[in-house]
């Protein structure tokens, strides 16, 4: 998400907050999920940012519980973007694969139904995914396999599939493979691109430097590498930083 919008925002200044000391969050308590939350949106707030872009379904799935920490910039919802996307595909029968916390929540089923009330949604956890991605599996029989079972949690048919974890779209192939060409697979993180750019252009683009600040609160040179490997090479004004978690 983050690069798609550093390339249709080039002169746009942006921060960006990694939670490394905290993840996986899929496990994590309701309790501890919210104090993370709010601890995010803070240091962003503090930053003087327009809009809080939140990249991250099981944040959003816990503010769907709990609300929103305070902030003075504006929060855009990653679930919300992903709702709409779901609704605008006039999808009738949708699966939500996630973390177990964000399955759990009911959330993506609420925003869904909120947007089309017909639609059948059925959300499920697949927790062995996120550590696969994480050591980086990422092809081969192991995954292939991990992907095909979470797939087969689904009770019927579907006419689409929302990636609903930031990690699951590392995936597509196998998920494209598992799910077979009739399912359309939704990414949020497409849709939350979309409307982070739509707020920018209707706000006012701001002719400024185009500096990233890459942050992390977990190691700084892996972080710095996962950084070029995603983004690609850092422009001169680009900064990537560590802070010290605040919470454990």
């Amino acid at each position: 998400m983050l690069r798609n919008v550093r390339a249709r925002l080039p002169r746009e200044d942006l921060v960006y907050l990694a939670d490394q000391a905290h993840v996986p969050y899929g496990d994590r308590s309701h309790d501890e999920l919210r104090a993370f939350l709010e601890w995010n949106v803070a240091f962003l707030d503090a930053h003087g940012v327009d809009a809080i872009v939140m990249g991250c379904n099981t944040s959003c799935a816990v503010a769907a519980r709990y609300g929103w920490p305070p902030a003075r910039a504006r929060i855009l919802d990653l679930i919300d973007a992903a709702a709409q996307a779901v609704a605008e595909s006039g999808a009738q029968r949708v699966g939500v694969i996630a973390t177990n916390a964000t399955a759990q929540s009911g959330a993506y089923g609420e925003a869904i139904r909120r947007r089309a009330r017909d639609v059948i949604v059925e959300e499920a956890g697949a927790p062995a995914l996120v550590p696969l991605v994480e050591a980086g599996t990422l092809e081969g029989p192991i995954v292939a396999a991990a992907v095909a079972e979470a797939c087969a949690r689904f009770g019927g048919p579907l006419d689409a599939m929302v990636l609903a974890c930031t990690h699951f779209p590392i995936l597509d192939t196998h998920f494209a493979a598992a799910l077979g060409p009739s399912v359309v697979r939704i990414d949020p993180a497409n849709a939350q691109s979309d409307r982070a750019v739509a707020f920018v252009r209707a706000r006012g683009e701001n002719v400024e430097t185009g500096r990233t600040r890459f942050v992390t609160n977990g190691a700084l040179e892996s972080f710095r590498r996962a950084v070029v490997a995603l983004c690609g090479p850092l422009g001169p004004n680009d900064a990537v930083t560590s802070v010290e978690p605040r919470l454990s």
